[in-house]
């Protein structure tokens, strides 16, 4: 059974012994963050902040705060309901491997199937919790306990919304984790960088605003007029997996909706927004509801972010906030970023694990990928493949800044099939040496993260591709290449045998034999 909703997800962090109930009181401004963040770094537990306070404002919060949810391996496993994030690889291969049925028989038996992918589509719902308070007339922001993260933040920041928008072309809905700076009671600032899917809805607006503009300028005049205002819902708490849908990078016709049903096998019940045309997780904590316009772009920065720098100033659109509606007793969610491991390294390598089938689904000579802490998800990527022949390796690299979701890589180390791409100590060993850096080093020119602070440009910058496998004749290489140092397995039976007679108080590296 799925989590109805983070109440029941706390619960069973409780009775797991994954969080930690802070009964005094804490400032939002940075105290929180630099608690979460040692703690973050220590491997600890979720925090269920009771009384966060302002001491700014001079006022305490009667909303707990929640942070450090998903920061852990054993928060995630518990969050997807799985023993391990491969469980969730593997029904993606399987869903992936679904072949169209060749005859009666083979049409009977994906029936179950089929039916099971059919439950997994959102649901349309009348009510639900998130409609206990309904606030119109004076919708504010001040009533939640929003954190201010590191000391050259511009302000308070919304750090783990689900921000949900409707393209105006196509009408397909869209969810993205986007941070919000809050600027008043009822504005923040609105962070799709260029690439996210709510910032290319804001764009469609605009091509059609343009468009509508020409028409009225025609003799042929069309006077419906797109308008200059996109409909925007942000919702703050839900399920896991709901939540953590937002944030991952799925191909943009795919619902995250109908993803976050496939995670928790359950469909998400949505119900209707208030004052937008947008639908919203009936089990939310809190809805945002607002708008953001063409006309209303504001200066939106610094902020500490997830690179370890401080994301510098730049402009973004402004959300303007038209309702809330939330439970009679909400808990507010948040998450912080800064220099790594935090809680969101454990986000990506939920990304890693789940979307590695998809990457083999495209590229299937690949056998494993990496994504280190240290490099900042797209800052490093080491993969693994079975090579087959000359160039294999930069064909893969090719191939990869040719996912949408993996295109801002910055450095891609490419090993060949026998190695282990997660021992960074082997990979490190075995790259280095296997490289001859003239010739098996390459760069080239394309999009980078917006967040990317040394590129040359904003968005646009350099990468780089190492071919770190064995190199073949057929590749130019007319030397020997050298056997690998291996014991041999005679000599190592006999060595375990007499270890524990050494007296060298160790465990064996090779047998585990010892204290």
């Amino acid at each position: 059974m799925a989590y109805k909703d983070l109440r029941e997800f706390i619960k069973r962090l409780d009775r797991e012994g994954e969080l930690k109930r802070i009964p005094v009181e804490v400032d939002v401004d940075l105290e929180i963050a630099e608690i979460t963040d040692r703690v973050s770094k220590a491997g600890g537990a979720a925090l269920y902040f009771e009384k966060p306070r302002s001491a700014r404002d001079g006022k305490s919060y009667p909303i707990p705060l929640l942070i450090n949810t998903l920061g852990s391996r054993k928060r995630l496993q518990l969050a997807l309901e799985v023993n391990s994030i491969g469980e969730v690889a593997r029904r993606i291969e399987e869903l992936l491997e679904m072949k169209p049925p060749e005859g009666f028989l083979d049409k009977v038996k994906l029936l179950p199937k089929l039916a099971e992918l059919g439950s997994f589509f959102p649901r349309s719902v009348k009510d639900g919790p998130v409609k206990e308070v309904v606030e119109r007339d004076h919708a504010s922001l001040a009533q939640f306990p929003i954190m201010k993260c590191w000391p050259q933040d511009a302000g308070r920041f919304i750090t783990f919304p689900m921000v949900i928008t409707r393209s105006p072309k196509t009408g397909r809905r869209n969810v993205g984790c986007y941070r919000m700076q809050v600027y008043d009671e009822q504005t923040t600032a609105m962070h799709w960088q260029i690439h996210k899917g709510g910032a290319e809805h804001f764009r469609w607006l605009e091509r059609l605003r343009s468009e509508d503009i020409d028409r009225l300028r025609s003799p042929e005049r069309d006077r419906r007029d797109k308008g200059t205002r996109l409909d925007v819902a942000v919702a703050l708490g839900s399920d896991p997996a709901t939540m953590l849908s937002a944030v991952l990078p799925l191909p943009e016709d795919l619902d995250e909706f109908l993803f976050a049903g496939f995670l928790r096998q359950e469909p998400v019940e949505l119900v209707k927004c208030e004052t937008v045309d947008l639908e919203v997780p009936a089990n939310a904590e809190i809805v945002l509801e607002g708008y953001v316009d063409l006309g209303d772009l504001r200066t939106e920065g610094p902020f500490g972010d997830h690179t370890g720098y401080y994301s510098l100033e730049d402009k973004f659109p402004a959300f303007h906030l038209t309702c809330v509606t939330r439970r009679r007793e909400p808990i507010y969610v948040s998450t912080i970023v800064g220099p790594p491991p935090m809680e969101d390294y454990w986000m990506g390598y939920a990304v890693e694990r789940i979307f590695l089938p998809l990457m083999r689904k495209q590229i299937p000579e690949v056998v494993d990928m990496h994504m280190p802490a240290e490099g900042i998800f797209h800052n490093l990527m080491i993969v693994s493949i079975r090579k087959s022949y000359p160039g294999h390796a930069r064909k893969v690299m090719n191939a990869i800044w040719g996912l949408p979701g993996a295109m801002f890589t910055k450095c891609i180390v490419v090993v060949d099939h026998d190695v282990n791409v997660h021992n960074l100590r082997e990979v490190a060993w075995k790259a280095f040496n296997h490289i001859d850096p003239e010739r098996d080093i390459q760069f080239v020119l394309g999009p980078v993260d917006q967040l990317e602070h040394a590129s040359r440009l904003p968005n646009f910058g350099s990468k780089m591709g190492v071919d770190s496998t064995r190199k073949w004749a057929s590749e130019g290489f007319a030397r020997p290449w050298p056997d690998e140092i291996v014991m041999d397995e005679e000599t190592k039976r006999k060595v375990d045998a007499l270890w524990t007679s050494l007296g060298l108080n160790i465990r064996s590296p090779e047998s585990g034999v010892g204290p």
